[in-house]
């Protein structure tokens, strides 16, 4: 059985059992939160959030792509979000290597560049200070005063913010 194999079987359990159908597409808490996608981030358990209380952006490093402005724009403008919150990690594997060392391996293996940046970082505060600043430029998006950076620690799984 493969691993998608045991996830559909879970899911298979989940649904039976389902309660939580019937919320309103808008987060109750009226929060984007941006995150990175490892494995050892629990976002909804880490800030204690429930279903539907909050839209939540995963990608490699959290980092602030056109694409996550285009859903942050999105959630604030069609589904009533105005707080943004942005969540690095200690420990991310997006602080191992370099951008240009990356693409030259995948150009080498791939027989072309990528379109998309890789987004690595060599200092994880920094990186959500430039994320932070990002977000606040961002013309499309209408609420960009309520907007925080934190790092999680992987080891505590306690937060702290970025000013």
């Amino acid at each position: 059985m493969s691993v998608t194999d045991e996830l559909v079987a879970a899911n298979e359990s989940f649904a039976a059992s389902f309660s939580g159908g019937g919320l309103p597409g808008p987060p109750s808490r009226h929060v984007a939160v941006v995150a990175c996608m490892d494995a050892r981030l629990d976002v909804y358990r880490a800030l204690g959030l429930r279903d539907g209380e909050a839209h939540v952006l995963r990608n490699a490093g959290g980092v602030v792509t056109d694409d996550v402005l285009r859903s942050l724009t999105i959630s604030q403008r069609k589904l009533a979000t105005t707080e943004i919150v942005l969540i690095h990690h200690t420990k991310c594997g997006m602080a191992t290597f370099d951008d240009d060392a990356f693409v030259a391996e995948l150009e080498s293996s791939a027989g072309e560049r990528p379109a998309w940046a890789p987004g690595a970082f060599a200092d994880t505060e920094q990186d959500v200070r430039e994320s932070l600043a990002a977000v606040r430029a961002c013309a499309f998006l209408t609420h960009t005063d309520a907007v925080r950076g934190f790092v999680y620690d992987v080891d505590s799984g306690a937060l702290t913010e970025v000013t």
